[in-house]
């Protein structure tokens, strides 16, 4: 029960929760969870990724560009881009890579 896992374990958390929810040799969908006002601090990926919003309210930063992101809207994460996310409202996400 990994979204159990991750909403168990943000109750006493100070940054955003991520746990792989599904992997294979080619690809991997991650669950993160965020309270309202946590902060995904910029990084980069090595794949082609997609950030998908299963409830809540974020903020998508990549460079200049700023998109805020509600329930069941994605967004492309571009290969060594630096990004990072907010949250603005407790929030959902599943990231997949591949």
């Amino acid at each position: 029960m990994i979204i159990k896992e991750v909403f168990l374990a943000l109750e006493n958390a100070t940054h955003p929760v991520a746990r792989a929810l599904h992997k294979g040799s080619d690809f991997k969908v991650m669950v993160i969870g965020f309270k309202k006002g946590m902060i995904l601090k910029e990084h980069v990926t090595k794949t082609t990724t997609k950030l998908t919003i299963l409830s809540g309210d974020v903020i998508y930063r990549e460079g200049e560009k700023q998109v805020r992101l509600a329930q069941y809207e994605e967004v492309n994460i571009p290969v060594e881009q630096l990004h990072s996310v907010e949250a603005l409202t407790d929030s959902l996400c599943l990231l997949t890579q591949g």
